[in-house]
């Protein structure tokens, strides 16, 4: 085998290095390129939800703040509540009105407290302006709870609904706060406890809400 001077290998491997710098350098790709940070959401509104009327004496220290961001073609609504009671389930419906009787209401989802009566959650789903409920038609209901569901629905045109409102899911943890019993149909088996927070703040009107104010 032939072998080649030292010195000679080494200019060749300069050379080498020489010319296949500024060709790597041509192609795309070829030096790593620093990834793009993760973009932060943008948020589209922040706002405050305030103790109803029926539990500002029993819970007067009771809150809670909603940020909305966008989501692709949706939006990400977080709920954040305290000064409620510790290791609880609380309902938040999306409302026509924020006070009784409410009008549409729209269910959306349970928050459970944690041991200091604070708690979260994250919804995905449309929270704007496109926020609605309609009917074109009058069909047969199920009866998931005889008695208390309606046989048939109404037929309504749109109907847009831009406020929220929070329940106790259960009346006995309503009394155990030492709030009043009574129960109110906003949980799936249509026996909850009082309404604790609204977005009555906003404006008591349908169209005072503030999911409203949000352009998708």
């Amino acid at each position: 085998m032939r072998r080649f001077p030292r010195l000679a290998m080494v200019s060749m491997f300069a050379v080498l290095v020489g010319v296949g710098g500024p060709i790597l350098g041509g192609f795309p790709g070829a030096a790593a390129a620093k990834k793009p940070k993760h973009e932060k959401p943008e948020t589209l509104a922040a706002f405050d939800m305030v103790v109803s009327a029926g539990a500002a004496s029993c819970l007067p220290n009771a809150r809670g703040h909603v940020t909305v961001q966008a989501a692709g073609d949706n939006q990400q609504m977080r709920v954040t509540v305290e000064g409620l009671p510790r290791h609880t389930v609380f309902t938040l419906f999306v409302l026509q009105v924020p006070t009784a009787p409410f009008a549409m209401s729209w269910y959306q989802g349970d928050i459970e407290t944690n041991g200091a009566g604070r708690g979260s959650k994250t919804f995905l789903g449309i929270f704007s302006s496109e926020t609605f409920t309609f009917a074109l038609a009058s069909r047969d209901a199920p009866q998931t709870h005889p008695g208390i569901d309606a046989s048939t629905n109404p037929i309504t045109a749109p109907v847009h609904m831009y406020h929220l409102g929070i329940w106790f899911s259960d009346p006995a943890d309503a009394a155990d706060a030492g709030c009043s019993a009574g129960v109110t149909p906003f949980d799936g088996d249509h026996q909850a406890g009082i309404q604790v927070l609204n977005t009555s703040n906003s404006g008591t009107e349908a169209k005072d809400g503030p999911l409203g104010q949000i352009e998708p």
